[in-house]
């Protein structure tokens, strides 16, 4: 059955849609899918506030976003529910969302003034110049995002826009886009200006019509196909983009791990949130000699976890259905090819909803889609290796970049190894932290996407980096301006074989 489904129109001859719970398949609610020209209106709106917001200094916009934070404490219990209502998820990682809101607040707000101050630069031959760079808002961001974490992937990036000085229009997922209106509400809370962040639902179409609005950037994520299809229009028309998108990350053991600690790992980086996080740990290469330990702590710590739809339980549904029909594929056609199914390995009869168990695969091989294509659910396939530079030779051998994980006590060795493997970013003996740690650049390589969010330079991609230089002296006219003359060719050429020719020259440059 389709979480979204078309339920006619409404009054206003607007297409509207009909959302159900993944965990239950009961019915959500409905809501109108906005057209390009309420898309339009919407970016003009934002386009209107945003010069009165963006003239005020960074502090100020920090302080009034920060009047959001009580409201956050304050209903975070309302927060959760709502979100655990389209998703299914446990309330743990339901409320993680809501507490990287509150981080994100804080967080930008307190930096973003040394984050976004002007730079001055001393020139290194114009010593007569002065270099000022200045951070400058771009305008309207369009933020496009997923289902996944609903709430902190839209509103991670809505907080480092808007303290950057931008509007924003912000295009929820339709699968979950009553956590974006949460997004609104919160920022209602904060009373900033009026317009300066709008929120449009709907489905594709509606995306669309966004990258087609005339916004200054687009920060999207989500697939890797549909990224195409923005960055494509975005550079027909002149746009800066962010693309996050999928991920293959690979979890590579070492000999020498602490075994203990790699297998929690490798469960809670597999199965957090159904697997359904752009940094789980998709594929796992655990040196030979250990893996047969390695492989028997994971079952049994996969065993032991719980699934459920309410109270206490740690997986819960998928929550796309087409995404549940790519796991399925993905474990069907590696037990076709020999894999072996450890736990797990089927939907589960015990629920109405979305349910897939927890999986742990062994005996893969490099050929099957259950290593090679993104899964984005909750299955682990683990592959025994004769040493890491296999394991780092395979963990390489893919189309995806966006994180990865290493595991051993040797922490030269863990750093050499995640330096040498291909993605956006890398953890050693811990997993899944890259887009958590407010400090720390999240973007990924290859198809993984394009450009980054988060710390100093996500906050700055949300401005144009304008730089201004000042002459220091006023003289009336420039040596190399006009006349020219054989003269003053001839000093010229005298100079560049100083400047460059010579160790003094060099230095001094």
């Amino acid at each position: 059955m389709a979480i979204v489904e078309p339920a006619g129109s409404g009054g206003s001859g607007r297409r509207r849609l009909r959302l159900r719970n993944p965990a239950t398949l009961e019915p959500l609610d409905e809501f109108e899918v906005e057209t390009e020209e309420d898309v339009r209106a919407a970016v003009e709106r934002a386009r209107k506030a945003q010069p009165e917001w963006a003239a005020l200094k960074i502090s100020e916009r920090g302080r009034i976003l920060c009047r959001a934070i009580p409201h956050l404490i304050d209903r975070q219990e309302e927060l959760v529910d709502a979100i655990v209502r389209e998703t299914g998820k446990p309330k743990p990682e339901a409320l993680a969302e809501v507490m990287g809101a509150c981080d994100a607040l804080q967080f930008y707000a307190k930096r973003a003034p040394e984050f976004l101050s002007d730079r001055t630069l001393a020139m290194h031959l114009l010593r007569n110049k002065k270099l000022r760079i200045a951070y400058r808002p771009l305008g309207v961001v369009g933020i496009i995002t997923p289902w996944n974490f609903p709430f902190m992937l839209a509103f991670n990036p809505t907080v480092q826009a808007l303290v950057a000085g931008n509007a924003v229009v912000l295009k929820p997922s339709e699968v979950t886009p009553f956590s974006g209106l949460l997004v609104r509400e919160v920022l209602r809370s904060a009373r900033i200006p009026d317009d300066l962040f709008q929120v449009v639902l709907g489905d594709g179409t509606t995306g669309a019509a966004l990258v087609e609005a005339g916004v200054q950037k687009i920060c999207f994520t989500g697939s890797v196909r549909t990224g195409r299809r923005v960055g494509e229009a975005c550079g027909r028309n002149l746009v800066p983009f962010t693309l996050e998108l999928g991920g293959k990350d690979p979890m590579i053991v070492c000999a020498d791990a602490d075994l203990e600690r790699a297998a929690n790992g490798a469960v809670y980086g597999a199965f957090s949130n159904s697997g359904q996080v752009c940094v789980s740990t998709e594929r796992v290469y655990v040196v030979d000699s250990v893996a047969d330990e390695f492989t028997r702590k994971v079952v049994e710590k996969t065993a032991a976890l719980r699934q459920g739809d309410g109270g206490e339980f740690e997986i819960g549904p998928m929550i796309w259905p087409a995404q549940l029909e790519i796991v399925e594929r993905h474990v069907e056609e590696a037990k076709a090819r020999g894999a072996k199914v450890l736990t797990g390995g089927r939907r589960n009869p015990s629920f109405s909803g979305l349910f897939y168990e927890p999986t742990v695969l062994v005996d893969v091989d490099h050929e099957m889609a259950v290593m090679r294509e993104e899964t984005f659910g909750p299955v682990l396939p683990i592959m025994r290796v004769r040493d890491e530079e296999e394991a780092l030779r395979l963990a390489n051998d893919t189309r995806y970049g966006l994180n990865a994980n290493v595991w051993t006590r040797d922490r030269r060795k863990g750093e050499r190894l995640a330096r040498a493997v291909q993605s956006g970013s890398a953890v050693i003996n811990d997993c899944m932290l890259t887009y958590g740690a407010t400090e720390s650049p999240f973007g990924g390589v290859k198809e993984s996407g394009i450009g980054q969010v988060n710390g100093e330079t996500g906050l700055r991609s949300f401005c144009h980096a304008q730089s201004i230089i000042v002459d220091r002296f006023g003289a009336k006219s420039e040596f190399l301006w006009y006349p020219y003359s054989a003269k003053k060719l001839a000093w010229l050429r005298r100079a560049m074989r100083w400047v460059w020719g010579t160790p003094l020259g060099r230095w001094l440059s």
